[in-house]
């Protein structure tokens, strides 16, 4: 490990300040996310602070964990300071918004997983259902103009999941239907 590499440290949430000109708001929707994350998988990656204690990056992290009554959190401390440390703090917002989905990878990626997973990734059910559309209009799209349907019934919504899995997992073309 070199001079420069940062060392992860668990210090207490009292001693770390958020950023007063953070260019960057998080509303109930995000912190719930951040909460449903930190809940299920705990700290994946520390915040970003400076040497006076103030968050640089991880703001919302640092307010889901105070939401959830949590004591300590794990930090990096920076050595970059004054218009360093707020470009750093900008980048690291924008560079994330500047990323896109690869939808169609997301669609079976987040099926697979079970309810409590897909919150515990950001989705809630009316977001979930948004993607699952788009990705219907889309596979729509690049039907063949002769299409075929066969609609089957599944006991339960585990049951039509496994099947729609297991379809489109030879490279079938599915819809899910919930009559």
């Amino acid at each position: 490990m070199d001079e420069k590499s940062p060392v992860i440290l668990i210090v207490p949430l009292s001693s770390v300040q958020p950023d007063p000109a953070n260019v960057r708001r998080h509303g109930a929707r995000n912190l719930e996310a951040i909460k449903a994350s930190l809940l299920r998988f705990g700290q994946q990656k520390p915040i970003v602070v400076d040497e006076r204690g103030v968050i640089r990056a991880g703001n919302g992290t640092y307010q889901a964990a105070r939401q959830l009554g949590w004591t300590h959190i794990h930090i990096i401390r920076t050595q970059l300071t004054g218009p360093d440390a707020i470009a750093y703090a900008i980048a690291d917002n924008r560079t994330a918004q500047l990323a896109e989905w690869d939808e169609e990878a997301l669609n079976r990626q987040i099926a697979a997983l079970d309810e409590d997973l897909q919150n515990a990734a950001g989705f809630n059910r009316t977001e979930l259902a948004k993607l699952m559309e788009s990705d219907r209009s889309e596979s729509v799209e690049k039907m063949p103009p002769e299409i075929y349907e066969v609609a089957v019934g599944c006991v339960d919504e585990a049951d039509q999941k496994q099947l729609f899995e297991r379809l489109t997992g030879e490279g079938r073309t599915c819809r899910v239907l919930t009559i």
